[in-house]
């Protein structure tokens, strides 16, 4: 049924990726039958995440023209905040990558979080997996600016860049537990800035102890997006990660990732927060074991 579909995509037609994207994204009839028949490939996921405001669209934008200038075809999942009324995406994006919609070897599409709280798309893991398909030589996605909660790229990408700035000098310790432990590269952006040489001296130091446990220094990059400058640097690095024959674990890491979140998504599927409210009042809740109540769902 899909066959004919895929052959599409993998030739490098966006049309059908796009119509393809979105039958994925509404599960429209017949969705998963697309995804077993989706071969694999090893095209390099990029996430690019960090707190709001630090110019990870900018630093995007920056990266497109070094991946163009070097004839690379580039996928991107942009991210975007839900709209309160219809939990589409506010295509924030798409106006700020204006220059690249009609270029034919950049291929864009905005998706919403729909209420998820780690800065992806529900159906993100599936989406990237259609991408790979695709003909292009990298897929980056860029997610919202959600803060400490935004992790859930690293169990997507295989490249996973933390953009900062150096304003969040008093912010860092506070993202120990999230985005610090997930980088396999810092850019500092915004380095024209007051301080930036500081805030860069300062990261450095306290990541000292994280590169002694990984036995390998987690380059932090200064940038200024806007300018394109330390761009062609960032793109080296990336490339470099890319082609590193010390990832297959890290690959064995991501694959289980991504299989244990499709399964808890189809687990938790028919379970919803009003079908466990109306489970609920039928309970006598002066006597009400959680525990109990929970099991009967497992």
């Amino acid at each position: 049924m899909w066959q004919s579909t895929i052959e599409k995509i993998t030739a490098g037609d966006y049309r059908a990726l796009a119509r393809c994207i979105s039958i994925i994204e509404n599960e429209a009839d017949g969705y998963e039958t697309l995804l077993e028949n989706i071969p694999a490939t090893g095209t390099p996921v990029i996430g690019i995440t960090g707190p709001p405001g630090a110019g990870k669209s900018s630093l995007v934008n920056a990266l497109l023209d070094q991946c163009i200038s070097d004839n690379r075809k580039v996928g991107i999942l942009c991210i975007d905040p839900s709209s309160a009324f219809n939990k589409g995406a506010l295509l924030g994006d798409r106006i700020r990558m204006a220059e690249w919609y009609n270029n034919p070897d950049i291929f864009i599409r905005s998706l919403a979080t729909r209420g998820s709280m780690g800065g992806l798309n529900p159906k993100a893991i599936e989406i990237t997996e259609l991408m790979k398909a695709a003909a292009f030589d990298y897929i980056i996605i860029e997610t919202v600016g959600v803060g400490q909660t935004e992790i859930e790229i690293a169990g997507l990408a295989d490249i996973t860049v933390v953009v900062l700035v150096p304003e969040a000098g008093d912010e860092i310790q506070t993202m120990k537990a999230g985005l610090m432990e997930i980088a396999d590269l810092f850019v500092v952006n915004k380095s024209d800035r007051p301080d930036a040489d500081a805030f860069v001296k300062n990261l450095r130091l306290m990541l000292a102890p994280a590169f002694q446990r990984q036995q390998h220094e987690i380059p932090v990059i200064k940038t200024i997006a806007s300018q394109k400058a330390g761009i062609e640097e960032l793109y080296g690095h990336i490339q470099k990660l890319t082609h590193s024959e010390n990832r297959k674990a890290l690959k064995v890491h991501l694959l289980a990732e991504k299989t244990y979140q499709l399964i808890q998504q189809k687990r938790m599927k028919d379970v919803s927060i009003e079908l466990l409210k109306a489970a609920i009042s039928e309970q006598d809740i002066t006597n009400f074991n959680l525990y109990r109540f929970a099991k009967k769902f497992y």
